[in-house]
């Protein structure tokens, strides 16, 4: 299908991305570092980090991880921390290492963690101080032999490093006690690796560079082994979508989206670095107050989100006093942009937010609205360069114009596959290379697809995901509970809250048992918010829970 939105687009973008002009990440990184040398690279509470101060950093963390630690190509690392400045430090050095990357949500609990280390092979982490007592409970069950840790403003100048990290240890108490005796300070692996050259070792792009761990309707989180070829697709297909109205070396983002994500790590970390933007890191996004703070310092030009941030940022009274004439535009993923959301933004900030979709297995954007002013809100737009979509049937057979069907793509930001699991590979990619998205579509006569449901029973909590097996695996788990099933309801704040429905064992079992429960091992946006107990749940012949027909009919009993 013509896409109608690239005649609008600067001479010479086409169709088709080249990627034989980089090898790796890297490539484009030192291209970065030597184009923009002294501009601001990443900003965080006021602190920057030039292109040239981040590749020093760089050096020297890259430089610790193969003298001091002595890993090697291929080897996994675990980065387990917020939006701080020593995110990009950490990746970029893993990756000049030839590292694989496990990003890894700093939320998680011990269980959690437990598994995605496991399942990885992790053999290093660098973690936040915050969340190191739960590392402290599961290392011993993991592969990881090496520890750093590092403290919220490490990579600030003294003393606003003493005074902050003595605020946030003493003052505010948010960092549990904790017994890594193994463990390195950031501070120190940045002295170490300073004594010693890095070398720079050569990645292809058929190597891995990232394990983003992901369920699945088994509930099972899986690795999706995203290669360096993955990734430089999707930032250049980014790179000509951006192209209508950002300018290289101009740019300022706001990385409000959490880089271990993947929807924050291609645009803002990569995507962005390319174009020579400045990343200005919030580290605590739901600290609306704070972040519209914030918001108010930067002039900025671009920013990342989904629907529930920007709608709560918009709900705080301070926020209509932002100077927003340097606007150019705001993107919206990981959950459906609500209409008045959208036409309120562009009546504050004269703006749009244009919707993209995407999953991690595609590194993840598939088709976005374009910012040319030709986005359809409601759409998810059009399929970026180099990438074909097509609907089908249960028989995998393309549906009819107008009808809806499973989204399935293809393109080269598509996924390697799973970490150790070609049983579930085989479950989503297709022998001709096409991956099925479980999302139900529709495309419009000018090519603009709209999500009108789901396939799979994922439950969408501001963005993250949340697998319904997962949840009734650990409720379950209860010996009151004698069956659960757990579905997502719409939430006028987070798109979905979790609900469980429950038939009890123990008649005495209360809502505020099975929710204390499930904190003991989910992280929280994870944790049930309602509880609804029946007498019976809706069977197939075969014994099968109906989610859906618990999502379709009223409750049985309210309490």
């Amino acid at each position: 299908m013509e896409k109608i939105w690239l005649k609008n687009y600067p001479k010479g973008i086409g169709h088709e991305i080249d990627l034989s002009q980089y090898s790796s990440l890297m490539d484009i990184y030192d291209e970065s570092i030597r184009k923009f040398a002294n501009k601001k690279a990443f900003t965080n509470m006021n602190v920057s980090l030039t292109f040239n101060q981040l590749n020093e950093k760089v050096n020297h963390f890259a430089s610790f991880l193969q003298n001091e630690l002595k890993l090697k190509k291929g080897d996994r690392i675990a980065i387990q921390m917020p939006n701080l400045l020593q995110f990009p430090v950490v990746a970029f050095a893993a990756l000049r290492s030839g590292l694989i990357i496990v990003n890894t949500n700093p939320l998680y609990t011990a269980t959690e963690m437990r598994h995605q280390f496991k399942d990885s092979g992790a053999k290093a982490i660098v973690i936040m101080a915050n969340f190191a007592h739960h590392l402290e409970e599961i290392i011993k069950d993991t592969d990881i032999e090496s520890v750093v840790v590092t403290e919220l403003a490490d990579l600030f100048p003294t003393p606003k490093r003493i005074l902050v990290n003595s605020v946030v240890k003493y003052i505010k108490k948010m960092v549990p006690a904790f017994n890594l005796p193994q463990a390195y300070t950031f501070r120190q692996a940045l002295e170490l690796g300073a004594m010693r050259p890095c070398q720079n070792i050569a990645s292809t792009q058929e190597d891995i560079a990232f394990l983003q761990y992901t369920g699945g309707t088994t509930g099972v989180a899986k690795g999706a082994m995203l290669t360096h070829r993955n990734v430089l697709a999707n930032m250049m297909q980014i790179r000509v979508w951006m192209s209508p109205k950002l300018v290289e070396g101009e740019e300022v983002a706001i990385a409000a989206l959490p880089l271990y994500h993947i929807f924050a790590l291609t645009l803002n970390c990569l995507a962005f670095l390319k174009m020579g933007a400045e990343n200005v890191l919030i580290t605590n996004p739901k600290d609306i107050p704070g972040f519209v703070k914030e918001l108010k310092k930067i002039p900025f030009t671009a920013m990342a989100g989904v629907n529930t941030l920007f709608n709560a940022l918009m709900n705080n009274p301070e926020f209509a006093t932002i100077d927003f004439k340097k606007v150019k535009v705001s993107v919206s993923g990981a959950m459906t942009l609500q209409k008045p959301v959208a036409e309120k933004w562009m009546a504050l900030t004269k703006s749009v937010i244009v919707e993209g979709y995407g999953l991690t297995e595609a590194s993840p954007v598939i088709s976005c609205n374009p910012i040319d002013g030709t986005d359809k809100v409601g759409t998810v737009g059009m399929p970026v360069p180099s990438t074909d979509v097509k609907l089908i049937d249960e028989n995998d057979q393309e549906v009819k114009p107008g009808e809806a069907g499973e989204l399935c793509a293809k393109g080269p930001q598509v996924m390697k596959g799973y970490w150790h699991r070609e049983d579930e590979t085989a479950k989503v990619m297709m022998a001709d290379g096409w991956l099925r998205t479980g999302d139900i579509a529709t495309v419009d006569e000018d090519g603009f697809f709209k999500i009108v449901d789901r396939k799979k029973d994922l439950i969408i909590v501001s963005g993250f995901n949340v697998y319904p097996n997962e949840i009734e695996e650990v409720i379950a788990s209860h010996p009151g509970v004698l069956e659960v099933a757990a579905i997502g309801v719409p939430d006028t704040h987070s798109g979905e809250i979790v609900k469980v429905v429950i038939v009890k064992r123990d008649p005495n079992l209360t809502p505020e048992d099975v929710i204390a429960h499930a904190r003991k091992s989910l992280t929280n946006y994870k944790i049930p918010r309602l509880v609804e107990f029946r007498t019976e749940l809706p069977k197939t012949n075969v014994g099968k829970i109906l989610r859906r027909a618990l999502r379709d009919t009223p409750a049985e009993v309210k309490n």
